[in-house]
């Protein structure tokens, strides 16, 4: 098999094993718990920040190591992946929430909240999609009226990972609703807040061990010292960090690629049929063939717009390919790989099957696939 592209150095090799050695002890044995229990306990994720695996980017005057590098976060995403930890919500935390606090967040924000999301005691969420708006963001209905003081925030939103262990929850509301998407704002609503409550934990078909739930907010007095980045700016804000994590879910895509392709070649040189292991049948050499070939594509890609995220050169529109393309693949490996294994590929003791179920939700969320494709659209010109 050829050699995996790298674009990692000996520091974030050093942290791999450090990410490893966690993940194996305080994760691996308790996975399976987890997803029976619809979530992961809050006490694994002080053990993270303990074992300095959250939020590499927030500086140190805010308690963070302050390497912002997303190459440290591919990492983790990649060693998360390798053991089929799909309820962990590191990457969201990691990848996406904080670094809106981080971004936009003022001094003094900063210093109320980056601390906790370090150490793994403040857990963070984004509720963008709602009922009755998904991929759509200017058709969110939750709205924040100004109170002087405060905002009144009413509505609900649904699909929230990280959910029911939330402690703070970027809310996405309209705070002037005749501007359309130029009225749109980000609130922080805490834990404990009046009138802000959670509902079921959702069944999932897969990511079972990850808590995702519908949040409620009914009159809930959020001050004005809660409004993350300008007023009415929310939309621009979303369109700015959107790129970072659709870069986060192609890494996710790409490392469970390489996994299932593991799985696989595994199985072929391992299961007999009439005689000989099944690698040995030209069909699944093929296959073999074409998965490790689209994986390697798929790792020079990603490798590529890591590298450019770092750099601040990705775009709205490579970050929609890159999304779209991986996770699309991924569902296609992942499909292969359960037929290579035959009828053990959908039994749910076979990593595979895990695979599989929660591989389906990533051409969904962070904007589906058609979502990205009309997004690319737009920057052709067409």
């Amino acid at each position: 098999m050829p050699t995996k592209p790298s674009i990692y150095e000996p520091e974030h090799e050093d942290f791999r094993a450090t990410a490893r050695a966690f993940l194996d002890k305080e994760v691996a044995p308790h996975h399976e718990q987890w997803e029976k229990d619809g979530i992961v306990p809050r006490e694994v994720w002080a053990k993270a920040g303990e074992a300095g695996l959250l939020c590499f980017d927030v500086p140190e005057e805010y308690g963070g190591p302050g390497i912002d590098d997303f190459r440290f976060n591919a990492v983790l995403t990649e060693e998360i992946t390798r053991i089929g930890a799909s309820g962990l919500g590191f990457s969201l935390h990691n990848d996406i929430v904080v670094p809106y606090l981080n971004t936009l967040g003022t001094d003094e924000q900063k210093r109320r909240w980056l601390p906790g999301c370090v150490s793994g005691e403040t857990i963070t969420a984004i509720a963008m999609t709602e009922p009755g708006a998904g991929s759509d963001l200017q058709g969110v209905r939750t709205t924040a009226v100004d109170k002087g003081d405060h905002y009144l925030l009413n509505g609900s939103k649904i699909f929230i990972t990280n959910g029911i262990n939330a402690d703070l929850v970027v809310v996405v509301a309209k705070t002037d609703p005749e501007k359309g998407a130029h009225g749109i704002s980000l609130l922080v609503v805490e834990r404990g807040m009046e009138g802000f409550s959670r509902g079921r934990n959702l069944d999932k078909m897969g990511l079972k061990a990850q808590d995702t739930a519908e949040l409620v907010f009914e009159d809930v007095v959020v001050p004005k010292e809660n409004l993350l980045g300008e007023l009415n700016g929310g939309f621009v804000h979303l369109m700015t960090e959107l790129p970072r994590e659709r870069v986060s879910v192609a890494t996710i895509a790409v490392a469970a690629i390489e996994r299932v392709l593991e799985l696989c070649l595994d199985y072929a040189k391992t299961r007999e049929a009439f005689g000989r292991p099944i690698g040995a049948f030209q069909n699944t050499r093929f296959v073999l063939a074409e998965m490790a070939t689209e994986a390697h594509i798929a790792r020079v890609f990603v490798n590529d717009c890591i590298t450019k995220l770092n750099a601040g050169e990705v775009d709205t529109s490579l970050a929609s390919m890159a999304k779209w393309w991986t996770t699309e693949l991924q569902k296609k490996i992942v499909d292969a790989g359960v037929q290579i294994h035959g009828g053990y590929g959908y039994m749910n003791e076979y990593p595979i099957a895990k695979a599989y179920v929660d591989s389906r939700i990533q051409t969904i969320y962070g904007g589906t696939t058609e979502i990205q494709k009309e997004i690319i659209g737009r920057f052709l010109g067409v």
